[in-house]
């Protein structure tokens, strides 16, 4: 990754099959929903103290909110992990021909894996190139929550898809989402990924379609007939909750945050138009000119810091709320496959149980659709586990980030005000 690529939200890193526990060995396994989002979050360095939330405090007080940060995001690293797989996507670049006009990324790849026949790639693509990977990956990998993209279309507040501030955002996105996808144990070794990541010409690859679709992917779109599942299992159930209460927790959040967007946007629309008055002012007085030029100065500086704050709300902390609320949308999809496997599995109990069959043992296509059924679950139990490592992680910098930048503007703007006193 070069030095001057922008930093991102890190993802959770990844770890190997054999490192994650199959989670259909637990007994009596039971998933207890947890909305809040801070009450998970591990403990850092060695405390005494902790909120009433049950965040633990450090008691050495670091020396800055920016040293807090840093000591978070070093924890976050500290999970003796590998990585084998690196991949960046920048360079945003405009393509204007007679047909359209589009944006194109540049999509860098550093690997050691032997699936791969160099050690680095560098290609270019566009969005819906990043949308085809998407769609492959939910068909050849039903039973695994895959990332979301941020949407085609404009986001709101945003009148040009082509500005220099709605392509960044986006290249935020579709950097998080390879990220994460390379990130992923299982995910990271597909096919279609291997291409997307290597292969000059992709729309090759899309005309030939690849044909890589599993036997469990064909299983997933098996009909059931009309068979109503009769009810999730407890844990399953629980995860649907915890996504409807997350959900009404992001509504909240979001809608505070365009809030303080708005109010911070009028803000600096007086303070615009507050400044020039001392200006104006000043050039008429004799002996108040410099003090009121000073003051013209403050506004002005504080005017420039709250414009910084308020598009770090704009562009960094609003696109990670919209991605999680995607996220759950993609959640709440695999949940909706794993439900129609199980009225799959359960429909042929039924069935067999009706023609009460004199057979020893069990038909092979119901052992089959139990394994699939059980091969579901332990893909969705592993996958939620590293969904809620990533969120506690991004949720965690994302807060404690914000905190340090509205902690950084008042500094600023009483260091711009003890600077005039002095004067």
């Amino acid at each position: 990754m070069s030095a001057g690529t922008p930093k991102s939200l890190p993802s959770s890193g990844q770890k190997s099959i054999q490192d994650i526990s199959h989670p259909l060995s637990a007994e009596d396994s039971v998933l207890t929903p947890s909305p809040d989002i801070g009450n998970t979050t591990s403990s850092i360095g060695e405390k005494d103290l902790s909120l009433p939330n049950g965040t633990p405090v450090d008691t050495s007080s670091p020396a800055s909110s920016s040293s807090l940060l840093n000591r978070l995001q070093l924890d976050d690293d500290l999970d003796g992990e590998t990585r084998d797989l690196f991949v960046t996507v920048d360079d945003p670049k405009k393509h204007v021909s007679t047909m359209e006009t589009y944006i194109t990324y540049r999509v860098s790849t550093k690997t050691t894996r032997t699936e791969f026949d160099l050690p680095e790639y560098s290609v270019r693509r566009r969005y819906q190139d990043f949308d085809w990977l998407r769609i492959k990956l939910e068909e050849s990998q039903p039973t695994h929550l895959i990332p979301p993209l941020p949407e085609k279309f404009v986001m709101k507040g945003v009148v040009d898809r082509f500005s220099e501030e709605f392509v960044e955002t986006r290249r935020k996105a579709l950097d998080k989402f390879l990220k994460r996808v390379a990130d992923h144990p299982v995910l990271s070794f597909n096919e279609h990924f291997n291409v997307f990541l290597s292969a000059k010409d992709l729309n090759a690859y899309k005309r030939q379609g690849l044909a890589l679709l599993t036997k469990m992917g064909e299983s997933v779109k098996y009909v059931t007939g009309g068979y109503k599942l009769r009810s999730r299992p407890l844990e399953f159930a629980a995860m649907g909750d915890y996504l409807d209460v997350f959900t009404q927790k992001l509504g909240t959040i979001d809608r505070i945050a365009q809030r303080i967007i708005k109010e911070q946007s009028e803000y600096l629309v007086e303070l615009r138009e507050y400044g020039p008055v001392y200006s104006g002012w000043a050039s008429s007085e004799g002996d108040l000119q410099e003090p009121l030029e000073g003051v013209s100065g403050c506004i002005a500086n504080c005017s420039t810091a709250l414009e910084e704050l308020t598009e770090d709300m704009s562009e960094d902390f609003l696109p990670v709320l919209r991605e999680y609320v995607l996220y759950i949308e993609s959640m709440k999809n695999v949940l909706k496959k794993r439900d129609q496997v199980q009225a799959e599995y359960e429909a042929k109990l039924e069935a067999v149980a009706f023609r009460k069959e004199e057979r020893t043992g069990v038909p092979t296509d119901v052992e089959k659709c139990q394994d699939r059924v059980e091969c579901f679950n332990a893909d969705l139990k592993a996958d939620w586990d590293r969904w809620q490592n990533n969120k506690r992680q991004d949720f965690r910098q994302l807060l404690t980030g914000m905190a340090d930048k509205n902690i950084q503007y008042y500094e600023k703007v009483l260091a711009f005000e003890q600077l005039e006193l002095e004067k």
